[in-house]
């Protein structure tokens, strides 16, 4: 059973720090394309950063561009997104998501395999 279980999120000021980590299981984690999406209330989903299957490289939203990094770790099967210079807009649930086939944070739907997601809030 694939299974996504994100973690590192909380109650940030503003010009603070986060990482957020994804622990994957029940597939092999280097052959599929993975990535980070957030929604904040009541708005849509965002592709936040992602990372191709075959080629690793790397997307990043307009937004966040400069201020978070994506990296994987494929002994330990997990991603992570490393969140700097945080601002209130930034306040969302995140979430990470897997797929065999490439879609380059495209498309939240596209991905079959998602998890439930952590919580980042940035407090002004």
């Amino acid at each position: 059973e694939v299974q996504l279980v994100e973690s590192g999120g909380g109650l940030v000021q503003a010009g603070g720090s986060r990482r957020l980590s994804c622990v994957a299981s029940g597939f092999n984690f280097d052959e599929y394309s993975i990535g980070w999406f957030r929604q904040a209330p009541g708005k849509g989903f965002e592709g936040v950063s992602c990372i191709g299957s075959s080629d690793y490289t790397t997307y990043y939203a307009d937004s966040v561009k400069g201020r978070f990094t994506m990296s994987r770790d494929v002994a330990k099967t997990t991603m992570y997104l490393q969140m700097n210079n945080l601002r209130p807009e930034d306040t969302a649930i995140y979430i990470c998501v897997a797929d065999r086939l490439n879609h380059y944070c495209s498309n939240f739907h596209s991905y079959p395999y998602w998890g439930q997601g952590t919580q980042v809030t940035v407090s002004s």
